[in-house]
């Protein structure tokens, strides 16, 4: 069961950074922009991969940049097939990373309760 887990996240690495390789040099559509491949998830059995991906933009950019990559998901399978050496590449989903939202979203609370500890404990009581 070891073993898995291992050849799993070397898979994981290698796709990575196969696939980060793959839209900055080799896929030209224009809605994909600035898209950075942050981390791979694959299934348990090797068959399916959650890519996820940071991209810089409004919210509109980012979901044009996600309907670009949806739209390169084939051409992305058969370079990864081809370039790892791969009998069966995984099915590829793309997905943003909201990592650096969500600890936006902490820090800004954990300021405002530092500066404001009184006010806080008041609108708890309520």
């Amino acid at each position: 069961m070891k073993e898995r887990s291992r050849r799993a996240e070397r898979l994981a690495d290698l796709i990575r950074e196969e696939l980060g390789n793959l839209l900055e040099y080799e896929v030209k559509d224009p809605r994909i922009g600035f898209a950075t491949v942050i981390a791979v998830r694959l299934s348990g059995d090797l068959r399916t991969a959650v890519v996820l991906v940071s991209v810089l933009g409004d919210a509109e950019q980012k979901q044009e940049s996600l309907k670009g990559l949806a739209a390169a998901q084939g051409f992305l399978r058969r370079q990864l097939a081809r370039r790892l050496g791969l009998r069966y590449a995984p099915a590829v989903t793309f997905r943003l990373d909201r990592t650096e939202e969500t600890e936006q979203q902490i820090e800004e609370m954990l300021r405002k309760a530092r500066s404001k500890p009184s006010e806080l404990l008041k609108n708890s009581d309520k």
